[in-house]
């Protein structure tokens, strides 16, 4: 089975990025018909951000493509990439700070780090947080198409916690998804789009981790496989000031930064995540 899942990958890897779209395109529209609990989460989390069913309609063939456009990203040549706010970055490595990217799941995730590499990985590497794959076979798989020239993985433990620190104070790059739902007791509950969502502690904690400044950023898919935008935004425009060193306050801020980030793209949203799943013992406060 692994050796079959490479290879499908590998070959996938060559095809255009228009045509691997197009695949997604289907994928995206077969799990929606298939799972009726992908639906109602799909329409659920849309509706408590406001947004009408043909917004979320319009992210189930983006869902598609997040997985279909994984083999060329992986494995296949590099694909076109525009920047939107490339200056933020170039300011900040400019100070000799240690940079923390914020990426909510908006658009294509993976792009945001490989370009970051590419453009800046050969004096500034940056290190990315990800949560290993449980099948071994994929876990090598994911771990070796995400390490690369200029780019590190780290994964969710405590060791991973203790690389990212050490690059941020190496005056490095690090990356994570600050809407991704942490273990219990990792995390306090902070409202996302009007609900309370269990949120990542960890973010504020890297922040913390001596000069360190944040941005944001998302990858948008261009339409017709024509490639990326990588968009860059400080923090503290989004925010109207710094971080907070309080935990649940800076719960809050990074919140509405990642709300912000996705009213500039909802159906490019990935809104069947399991954004309000509830930890094993950790219930939501009372209302």
């Amino acid at each position: 089975m692994a050796f079959l899942i490479r290879s499908l990958f590998r070959a996938l890897s060559g095809l255009p990025l228009s045509v691997l779209h197009a695949f997604g395109w289907v994928v995206g529209w077969l799990s929606f018909g298939l799972s009726s609990r992908y639906r109602q989460r799909l329409f659920a989390h849309a509706a408590q951000a406001g947004y009408p069913r043909r917004v979320a309609l319009a992210t189930v063939a983006e869902s598609g493509k997040l997985v279909t456009e994984l083999p060329r990203l992986w494995l296949g040549r590099p694909v076109p990439v525009e920047w939107a706010g490339a200056e933020h970055i170039d300011a900040a490595l400019a100070q000799g700070t240690g940079v923390l990217f914020l990426t909510p799941h908006l658009g294509c995730f993976e792009i945001t780090a490989q370009a970051y590499a590419k453009r800046y990985g050969a004096t500034h590497p940056m290190t990315v947080l990800f949560r290993p794959a449980r099948k071994p076979w994929l876990r090598d798989l994911v771990a070796g198409a995400r390490q690369r020239p200029g780019l590190f993985a780290a994964p969710t433990t405590l060791a991973g916690v203790k690389q990212l620190i050490k690059a941020l104070k190496a005056g490095q790059a690090v990356g994570l998804l600050p809407d991704q739902v942490p273990p219990q007791g990792q995390g306090v509950w902070a409202p996302f789009f009007g609900r309370d969502a269990y949120t990542m502690t960890l973010s504020a904690r890297l922040a913390q981790a001596g000069r360190v400044q944040i941005l944001l950023s998302w990858g948008e898919r261009l339409p017709w496989g024509r490639g990326y935008r990588v968009h860059v935004r400080p923090f503290e425009i989004l925010n109207a000031g710094p971080l907070s060193t309080d935990a649940d306050e800076a719960a809050r801020q990074i919140n509405r930064a990642m709300e912000a980030l996705v009213r500039e793209c909802p159906a490019q949203y990935l809104w069947s995540y399991d954004r309000y799943k509830q930890p094993h013992r950790s219930a939501p406060p009372s209302p």
